[in-house]
C-alpha cells in the first residue's frame, strides 16, 4: 500500500475539490464585494440580532450581519448538498463523549476570540491575502492541533 493510500484511504480527489471550491468561494467573495469570509465574524455578527451587549452591537457586526448570516446558511446548505446529493448520504458518527465536544467547542470559540479570528479566517482568507499575523495564527493553530492530537493518542493508548 502506498503512502497516499495510507494517508487517504478514501481517496484524495474530494479533498482537492473541496479545497478548490472553498478557495474559489472566498476569493470571489473578496473580489466582488471586498468581504472576508471568516466564520468567527459570522458567529459574532449573528449574536448581534439577539444580544444587546456592546461587543455584539459594534458597527462592524451590525452592518454585516445580514450577508454573513446568508453566507453561513450557504456553508450549511453546501455541506448538506454534498453529503446527501453527491456523497451518498452516509451518516457520520463519533465516539467522543458530548462533554468533550462541548469543552472543545468552548475552547475553539475562546481561541478564535483570543486570536482575533478562526482557522477559516486566518488559514484561508488571511494566508490567501498574505497577511503576516495570519501566518503566526495558523502556525499556532497547527502546532496546538499536532500537540493535542498526539497527547490524546498517548492518553487513549494508555487507557486501552
Amino acid at each position: 500500500m502506498t503512502l497516499i493510500n495510507t494517508l487517504f484511504p478514501l481517496g484524495w480527489q474530494h479533498y482537492l475539490l473541496g479545497g478548490l471550491t472553498i478557495g474559489a468561494g472566498v476569493a470571489l467573495l473578496y473580489l466582488f464585494n471586498g468581504w472576508v469570509g471568516g466564520m468567527s465574524s459570522v458567529f459574532s455578527s449573528s449574536w448581534s440580532f439577539v444580544s444587546k451587549k456592546a461587543f455584539f452591537q459594534q458597527a462592524r457586526f451590525v452592518s454585516t450581519r445580514n450577508w454573513r448570516l446568508v453566507y453561513a446558511l450557504g456553508v450549511v446548505l453546501g455541506a448538506l448538498v454534498w453529503r446527501f446529493a453527491l456523497a451518498g448520504g452516509e451518516a457520520q458518527h463519533t465516539s467522543v463523549p458530548v462533554w468533550q465536544l462541548l469543552i472543545g467547542g468552548f475552547l475553539v470559540g475562546y481561541g478564535a476570540r483570543l486570536g482575533n479570528g478562526c482557522t477559516s479566517g486566518h488559514g484561508i482568507c488571511g494566508l490567501g491575502s498574505l497577511q503576516l499575523p495570519s501566518l503566526g495564527a495558523v502556525l499556532t493553530f497547527m502546532a496546538t492541533a499536532f500537540l493535542t492530537a498526539n497527547l490524546m493518542a498517548l492518553t487513549t493508548k494508555g487507557l486501552a
